[in-house]
């Protein structure tokens, strides 16, 4: 649904450059202006698809809070019930409290102040790192400075081990579906004695396949096992397509 809007948030990306690099796959010396042109539009194609990859969301966001660019974990993250929300292009927060937080964040950004919010309530509760993205260059700047500057925001996760790292972690130690499931709730805090509780099965057998799961993956405990996942790259990865319909 949401690619990117207009021309600004183009400029941002293309911005990201290494200044006086070429994009993979460009010759060095002269290029004419419309070669430069698609390179410069082929570079901003690869840096969303790249954005895409990251399994954290991020937004691009305009001085008076239009989104210009979501990635595809921001668009899976911001459901009904996240803090935050999108309303056609614009970015609102859901919750009364948080409305004045947001837009001073907004504000701030806008004079070159980082700023980490926390928005939401209970287990929807989220952090969000609001970061200005200044313009590379000073025929930028002059635009920017009266359009207003943008903003990134990343967003932080609801869950310590996202579900798709567990499920890609899982996949590469082959994991059997029920050991993928008890990691799931390892990841998530949950006790072996609870595991048992909702699995209907004996505490032993869980531990059991605790076990299994440490052997296959090398993990001296459980807390192991966790760090592990959690330290996984932000990746989404293959599973991604399963999540396209939602």
């Amino acid at each position: 649904m949401y690619q990117i809007v207009g021309a600004k948030a183009q400029q941002v990306l293309a911005a990201a450059m290494i200044p006086g690099s070429a994009p993979v796959g460009s010759s060095f010396g002269h290029r004419s202006s419309s070669t430069e042109r698609r390179s410069g539009g082929q570079f901003s194609q690869w840096l969303t698809r790249m954005l895409d990859e990251i399994d954290y969301g991020m937004l691009l966001v305009s001085a008076d809070a239009q989104v210009l660019y979501v990635n595809h974990a921001a668009r899976h993250e911001l459901d009904g019930e996240h803090p935050l929300q999108l309303l056609g292009h614009a970015l609102r927060a859901h919750h009364p409290q948080d409305v004045a937080p947001l837009y001073d964040a907004l504000a701030a950004a806008q004079r070159g102040l980082r700023r980490l919010l926390t928005l939401g309530e209970g287990e929807h509760r989220v952090s969000v790192s609001v970061v200005p993205l200044p313009c590379a260059d000073a025929e930028a700047a002059s635009g920017a400075a009266a359009a207003g500057q943008t903003t990134l925001l990343v967003l932080g996760k609801r869950q310590m081990c996202a579900q798709l790292s567990v499920q890609g972690f899982a996949r590469s130690m082959s994991l059997t579906p029920t050991e993928t499931r008890v990691l799931e709730l390892l990841c998530n805090g949950v006790r072996p004695t609870e595991i048992a509780t909702r699995q209907g099965v004996a505490v032993s057998t869980v531990r059991t396949q605790i076990g299994s799961i440490r052997g296959k993956t090398g993990a001296g405990s459980i807390r192991e096992l966790v760090r592990q996942v959690a330290l996984l790259p932000p990746l989404v990865g293959a599973l991604r397509s399963g999540l396209a319909g939602r």
